[in-house]
C-alpha cells in the first residue's frame, strides 16, 4: 500500500525565469509520474518544508514535470534561492481536476490573472493535445505589466495550434500593442455561445471574484464557470482542516470547483 505521507525522490532538472517573481521548475522524478489536469501536488525541500503547487505541465508527459512558483512566502522563497540539480520530495498527486471529458464539444474558454496561469497552462495543453474533441479553445490573459507576463515565448506556439489568444496588462510600456485594462475587458472582445461553452478561471481572488461576476453578465451559467480554488491547503489529504470550505475540503473536494457548488459561501473569494 503506498505511502500517502512519503514523498517521491525527484530532482530540479532544469530552472525558467518567467517573471521578476515567478520561477518554473522542471521536476524528474525517480519513477514516472502520473496526474491529471488540475489536480496539485506537495512540493517538498528537505529539511525545511513543503507547499502545495498544481503542475503547469501537460498530465500527458510522465517522465519530468513543471510547476510554476510565485515567490511570496517562506518556502517559495527558498525555491526561488535553490539551484539545479538540487533534491526535493513530491508527494500526491491529490484532489480533482478538470473534467475534460466533460468540455467534449463545447467551446473552451481560459481566463487567467497573472501566475493563476500555471494550472491553466497544464489544462491547455492538455485541450491541445485533443483538440479535435472541443470546437474552440480560448485564452483569455492578464497580467499587471509586460515583463510580468509569463511563458512569453509559447503563446506563438499555442496560436499556430488553433488557440485563439487574447492579451490585455494593466499598465503597459511603450512596446505593448494589445489589450490595456484589467483581463475581464478581453471578455467583450470574444464571441462565444455561452450555453455550449464552458470556462476555467484562476488567479488573484479578486480577478476571479470579478472575472466570475463577468462571466455571469454575458451568460454563463454557475455550473458552467470552472474555479480553481488554491486556497489554504497544507496535508493534501484533508486531515490538518486548514482548507475546510462549506462542507468541503479543498484539497479533497478541489481544488476545481464549478461557481455552482461554491457560490453561496460567505467567504468563497477569501
Amino acid at each position: 500500500m503506498k505511502n500517502i505521507y512519503k514523498p517521491l525522490k525527484s530532482k530540479i532538472e532544469n530552472i525558467v525565469h518567467e517573471s521578476p517573481g515567478i520561477k518554473s521548475f522542471v521536476l524528474k522524478p525517480d519513477e514516472e509520474f502520473r496526474f491529471d489536469t488540475g489536480q496539485f501536488i506537495e512540493l517538498t525541500l528537505p529539511g525545511f518544508g513543503e507547499a502545495a503547487f498544481t503542475p503547469s505541465s501537460s498530465p500527458f508527459e510522465k517522465k519530468r514535470f513543471e510547476v510554476t512558483i510565485m515567490k511570496a512566502g517562506y518556502v517559495t522563497s527558498l525555491f526561488h534561492d535553490i539551484k539545479k540539480g538540487i533534491p526535493v520530495g513530491v508527494r500526491g498527486p491529490y484532489g480533482a481536476g478538470y473534467p475534460v471529458k466533460q468540455f467534449e464539444g463545447k467551446d473552451v474558454l481560459i481566463l487567467g490573472g497573472g501566475v493563476g496561469l500555471a494550472p491553466l497552462r497544464s489544462l491547455l495543453l492538455t485541450l491541445v493535445a485533443q483538440k479535435q474533441n472541443y470546437k474552440r479553445i480560448i485564452l483569455c490573459y492578464g497580467a499587471k505589466t509586460p515583463s510580468d507576463i509569463i511563458y512569453k515565448d509559447q503563446f506563438k506556439d499555442w496560436e499556430k495550434k488553433g488557440v485563439q489568444i487574447l492579451r490585455s496588462v494593466d499598465k503597459p510600456d511603450t512596446s505593448w500593442q494589445e489589450t490595456v485594462g484589467v483581463v475581464t475587458v478581453l471578455l467583450d472582445k470574444i464571441k462565444v455561445d455561452t450555453s455550449k461553452a464552458v470556462v476555467a478561471v484562476c488567479g488573484p481572488p479578486v480577478m476571479m471574484k470579478f472575472g466570475t461576476f463577468k462571466l455571469l453578465e454575458i451568460g454563463f451559467k454557475p455550473q458552467s464557470i470552472y474555479l480553481s480554488m488554491e486556497r489554504n491547503m497544507s496535508c493534501g489529504v484533508g486531515k490538518c482542516g486548514h482548507c475546510a470550505f462549506g462542507p468541503y475540503f479543498v484539497c479533497k473536494d478541489g481544488p476545481v470547483f464549478t461557481y455552482d457548488q461554491i457560490k453561496d459561501f460567505p467567504d468563497v473569494w477569501l
